[in-house]
């Protein structure tokens, strides 16, 4: 296996990869990864890791054999020996500041720590930090200033340059979620009937599509959370549900995806609200959270991303917060098969038999939002090993 090959490829692939080191580990290539800050900072990618893992990495597998997929990563957030790391700074400012990010990480945080990278940072905890900054400190934060500042000392320093008060607030979900929008749902009643009337028969004809667990829909509002293998799981949701519950669904999808000219007509006729994770996180998630303001329903893919190999991602927890504020239950849903059908790089399904199941709903009632996502992920893929596909 010609692992300097690999390297040149991934680096051809992203941008924001400066160097990469692949090695053999366990008999896989395993790639070292040093990204390209200044490029990132330059497009304001906050959102670094999956910028890469999906940019980079992925897009090579995408093309090569399985046995020259690369099977584990790690990213580097900086180059720095002992004697350069940042001193701690000992005023009441840093401390507030060290407290807040320590309640979002479960890493030890210091001033040289790499927000994303080295303290586990999401958009979940980008929005509170944000919120939490601008209403302590008086500093407006967004996306294009936080991407030039993405380590502790950094933005200490930048709060302490601009802050106009010090007044330290609670963070609370349900205040942020209930600020005043402009945005307003757009429903499309008969073209997703038309979709429905049109995909179903058509999925049941070419994928042998079964679908059970419909008595497990609740007659109020909730979340459907499927696993997420291809790019037809949004349209197999779209044949699988009732009509009735269908035309007050929404689905949440990534505007670089379905925001393109290709996807955009979809998108716009398909009740699906487009986010974007590196910009208007904020914005994003209110838009996101409009279907449970007006007591509709909300189609989120927990994984925020499509399985490269059959195999359940991590859980975001944004929508387990969405539940807990909104009080609502979240439905898991099995999609499976999918991923034989139209794998990732593939542009036209093959006829593999695909199942649909929606499972006991999940009540949010004294569960951290951790606990829900994996609650979620449990039953989901505790259901796919009890029924495995039978291709």
């Amino acid at each position: 296996m010609n692992l300097k090959k690999i390297e040149e490829r991934v680096l051809e692939l992203c941008p924001y990869v400066k160097e990469i080191e692949v090695v053999l580990q366990d008999d896989a290539p395993f790639a070292r990864i040093r990204p390209n800050f200044e490029a990132l900072k330059s497009a304001h990618i906050i959102n670094i890791e999956s910028e890469i893992r999906w940019y980079g990495i992925e897009l090579y597998n995408m093309e090569v054999k399985d046995f020259e997929k690369i099977k584990g990563y790690e990213l580097f957030s900086q180059e720095r020996t002992p004697q350069q790391e940042i001193p701690e700074p000992e005023d009441e400012l840093y401390q507030i500041l060290k407290s807040f990010v320590s309640a979002l990480s479960d890493a030890q945080v210091s001033a040289s720590a790499h927000l994303e990278l080295d303290l586990g940072l999401d958009s979940l905890d980008y929005v509170e930090l944000f919120t939490f900054v601008e209403e302590s400190f008086g500093v407006p934060m967004d996306e294009a200033v936080f991407s030039e500042i993405m380590n502790l000392g950094a933005l200490y320093a930048y709060i302490k340059k601009h802050r106009k008060h010090s007044n330290p607030v609670k963070i609370d979900w349900e205040k942020i979620l209930a600020e005043p929008t402009d945005e307003k749902l757009l429903y499309s009643p008969l073209i997703m009937f038309a979709y429905k009337t049109v995909l179903l028969p058509l999925f049941k004809l070419y994928f042998r599509l079964e679908c059970g667990g419909k008595e497990n829909i609740p007659r109020s509002a909730c979340i459907f959370a499927p696993s997420h293998q291809s790019m037809l799981d949004g349209f197999l949701i779209e044949a699988s549900l009732p009509y009735k519950v269908l035309k007050n669904s929404f689905f949440l999808a990534y505007e670089a995806v379905f925001g393109t000219k290709f996807l955009r007509p979809v998108s716009d006729h398909g009740q699906t609200l487009l986010i974007d994770a590196d910009k208007n996180l904020k914005r994003s998630m209110l838009r996101a959270a409009l279907p449970l303001r007006e007591g509709k329903n909300l189609v989120i893919f927990p994984e925020g991303a499509r399985s490269r190999d059959r195999k359940l991602l991590e859980f975001r927890p944004f929508f387990a917060m969405l539940s807990k504020t909104y009080n609502v239950p979240i439905v898991p849903v099995v999609l499976d098969g999918s991923y034989e059908a139209l794998s990732a790089g593939k542009l036209f399904p093959r006829p593999k038999k695909i199942r649909i199941k929606f499972l006991e709903p999940i009540y949010p009632e004294n569960l951290s939002y951790d606990a829900m996502s994996a609650k979620v992920k449990d039953a989901i893929d505790k259901d796919m090993k009890l029924h495995p596909l039978s291709v």
